[in-house]
């Protein structure tokens, strides 16, 4: 038996969007040293979102970039691409493909695979829905925010970095932060 899942978000358009990296964020934090939070930004993505009448028929496609992160200091940005961690030469991007939708009272869980340092996992997205509205050019945008938590061994980055009197340096646990902003095809509206 299929369920339907009507939609009743206002201003709500089925269609294919395309996210805007200007008015996007791909962010992360992680521990460090025990006592605080770094946060980490990617520069450069892409990706699709792809809206039904059905929500749970839509769909999500998104790339980063790896070496475009950005944590404000470069010595640290360096070693984040190297082999310790991310391994960008061998490794240059993660990557996300959703394979289900369904609706968590308000907001929406988007389940999908992640991969990234050549491992692919089920990462659930929460997400909650900003908006849908005309633009300042005659478009039509949606907005969205969403988070998640990784675990960075899962995915084969399990570099320790012991403290003298116990604990890491980079924490295991990863908060994944989006904000997306996404343009309606315009063939579409």
């Amino acid at each position: 038996m299929t369920s339907t899942v009507q939609t009743t978000i206002p201003g709500f358009v089925a269609g294919r969007w395309t996210i805007d990296p200007v008015h996007s964020d791909v962010s992360f934090t992680v521990k460090h040293m025990m006592v605080s939070k770094v946060r980490g930004h990617f520069r450069t993505f892409s990706g699709t979102l792809v809206t039904s009448e059905d929500i749970s028929q839509s769909s999500v496609t998104a790339e980063v970039d790896l070496a475009s992160f950005d944590s404000n200091n470069e010595q640290r940005d360096d070693h984040i691409r190297s082999k310790d961690f991310f391994e960008v030469e061998t490794h240059p991007k993660m990557t996300f493909r959703s394979t289900g939708i369904r609706a968590d009272g308000e907001d929406h869980v988007i389940v999908g695979e992640l991969t990234l340092h050549g491992v692919t996992k089920s990462v659930p997205l929460a997400v909650e829905v900003n908006g849908f509205g005309s633009d300042a050019y005659g478009g039509y945008r949606a907005g969205f925010s969403a988070t998640t938590v990784i675990n960075r061994n899962d995915f084969g980055i399990d570099i320790k970095l012991p403290m003298d009197g116990g604990g890491v340096v980079v924490g295991d646990k990863i908060n994944v932060h989006l904000e997306i902003e996404a343009v309606l095809d315009p063939s579409q509206g």
